[in-house]
């Protein structure tokens, strides 16, 4: 049996933050984004003086730890180089291991609109961020070195390091690469295997769990989840309709992605445009924006329509979060309107991975990652350009690239 076979998945990401670290800085705000399908740079990027680094052992030495914490909370916006800070303090090294333990080095980091919701200090599904505590964060990290049964050196695993460049993390805190069938990329651990997908599979196979033929409208359609819910759907045989914010999304869920119909919601014609797609009335909405969309939606749902609430990104940032107007319709439509957190479902995992990368290995379910690069300095100002629309799928910062030398601390 393989060592990390006998360990089921955990939730590591429910355990407490770590505490945070000392010493500060500023941050660069130009970032470069690539489209891991066509590996073009969005913008032209201005990235941060490289630091010197030593060479030893045909290691790269390491002697600082950077992380970015908390500041302040965000009333609004987040404010680049207001509402974190970097800081840095020694990095932990195998002479710090206890038994059980691993030294993992942060690869790359997720980005997700759930992260906004983490940063209020309000009742939620996992406490919120404290000030001064290194920002929440899903990674995908390599060992430096174990003193696990779980996981060895050179090993890829993946963790809530949260946003920092090395930590030391027990078992119970990681999941073993062995977990993600079919892994051909550390990234896959936070897009087409990750969190985002998961939400997706759990959100439309268990709960919406269309029927051929239906009508399934997604919103956020061309984000992370979105964009695999709605592929999902097109497997189980519905109509899809995916709503989008720019013309070449839409483009790219129609022929790309195969979804019947693509509205860009920034167009002057969408509302028109969205009546005609939905004269039929729809079956299954797929809400990840909330707000006047979800108003538009429950004023075309059929008769016992299913309303699955994933997420609500264009309320995040409002001082005064929009409630849906055309309450009324739940009831005379007789809707299903249910919200789900992914976490709830982890006995799920282990069957939605798998299906997932079957369907990746088919060539059914096509996974799309806007990748980041820069570092943990330009990871605040990818998550305020997150909520603008900037990524096509999956969203990620490359802290340090999987094929460079691993760290030497």
């Amino acid at each position: 049996m393989d060592r990390a076979e006998s360990h089921p998945p955990q939730l590591f990401f429910l355990a407490a933050d770590r505490e945070t670290q000392t010493c500060c800085s500023t941050f660069h705000n130009t970032t470069p984004y690539t489209n891991i399908n066509t590996n073009t740079t969005l913008h032209k990027p201005t990235l941060p003086t490289p630091t010197k680094q030593h060479h030893h052992n045909c290691f790269t030495m390491a002697r600082d730890n950077l992380s970015i914490v908390l500041a302040e909370r965000p009333t609004t916006d987040i404010i680049p180089g207001q509402t974190f800070t970097q800081k840095t303090s020694p990095a932990p090294t195998p002479a710090d291991l206890q038994d059980g333990q691993i030294l993992v080095e942060t690869l790359y980091l997720s980005l997700d609109p759930a992260m906004r919701g983490w940063l209020r200090d309000m009742r939620s599904y996992l406490p919120p961020v404290q000030i001064g505590q290194t920002m929440r964060g899903s990674c995908a990290c390599r060992v430096l070195a174990s003193k696990s049964k779980q996981a060895k050196e050179g090993d890829i695993v993946s963790a809530l390091t949260g946003w920092t460049e090395f930590a030391i993390l027990p078992e119970g805190r990681f999941e073993p690469a062995s977990l993600y069938p079919g892994l051909q990329d550390p990234k896959d651990m936070l897009s087409a295997l990750g969190m985002t997908s998961l939400t997706a599979w759990v959100g439309m196979s268990k709960i919406a769990d269309p029927k051929p033929g239906e009508l399934v409208v997604v919103s956020g359609a061309a984000g992370a989840t979105g964009s695999v819910a709605g592929q999902i759907a097109k497997l189980k045989g519905a109509r899809v309709v995916g709503i989008a914010g720019g013309d070449d999304k839409c483009k790219w869920l129609t022929e790309e992605l195969g979804f019947d119909v693509g509205l860009n919601y920034k167009a002057d014609d969408f509302k028109e445009k969205f009546a005609e797609a939905t004269k039929d009335y729809i079956d299954v909405y797929y809400d990840n924006v909330g707000g006047d969309i979800l108003d538009m939606c429950l004023m075309r749902a059929k008769e016992h329509a299913r309303f699955i609430e994933c997420g609500l990104v264009s309320q995040y940032n409002a001082a005064k979060p929009q409630g849906p107007r055309a309450f009324s319709q739940i009831v005379t439509m007789r809707i299903r309107m249910q919200g789900f957190i992914v976490l709830d479902h982890v006995k799920d995992f282990p069957a939605a991975r798998a299906e997932l990368a079957q369907w990746i290995a088919e060539g059914k379910l096509k996974k799309t990652e806007t990748v980041v690069r820069g570092g943990l300095k330009v990871a605040e100002q990818a998550l305020v350009d997150l909520y603008k629309g900037i990524n096509t799928g999956k969203l990620i910062v490359e802290i340090k690239n999987h094929n460079e030398t691993p760290s030497k601390l």
